[in-house]
């Protein structure tokens, strides 16, 4: 791991995004039934597995810090012309390193789990991006043209 102790602790925000798309079926069952599946509210049961995730960078992408979550955010958004669910995870700290893994982990869990929970609707959904959209805190600032 890079050694991080002579870096100064400070406020750090990161924000990322992923996009899970459903072909033209999936997505009518999907939104018929109010984002419901046979495994329940898909929206609450994917924010929680992101959290969950979100907390757990360090244990899974063997160099990123173990540092202390301030606060995080997920929400998920249908975009009805794209026949997606948008997922944007933000995450705070105070740290000396930034949590950009930590939300775009955040995203992709969230992504992972709205997948599983509506794999039985058919065949062809894909999670298509995960982007990091801004971060700020640390050497540099960055913020995704795209956005």
């Amino acid at each position: 791991m890079v050694d991080i102790s002579a870096k100064p602790e400070t406020d750090r925000r990161a924000e990322a995004e992923a996009i899970v798309t459903f072909p033209e079926q999936a997505w009518a069952k999907l939104a018929k039934n109010g984002f419901t599946t046979k495994k329940g509210a898909i929206f609450d049961v994917a924010i929680t597995a992101g959290t969950m995730a979100l907390k757990k960078t360090s244990e899974t992408i063997p160099f990123c810090h173990p540092i202390p979550i301030d606060g995080s955010s997920i929400s998920i958004a249908p975009d009805e012309s794209k026949r997606a669910l948008i997922v944007r995870c933000s995450v705070k700290t105070t740290a000396r390193t930034g949590v950009e893994m930590e939300a775009m982990t955040g995203a992709s869990a969230t992504g992972l789990t709205l997948y599983d929970m509506t794999k039985s609707l058919g065949l062809g959904i894909e999670i298509r991006s995960l982007r990091l959209i801004s971060k700020t805190g640390g050497k540099s600032d960055f913020k995704s043209k795209n956005d």
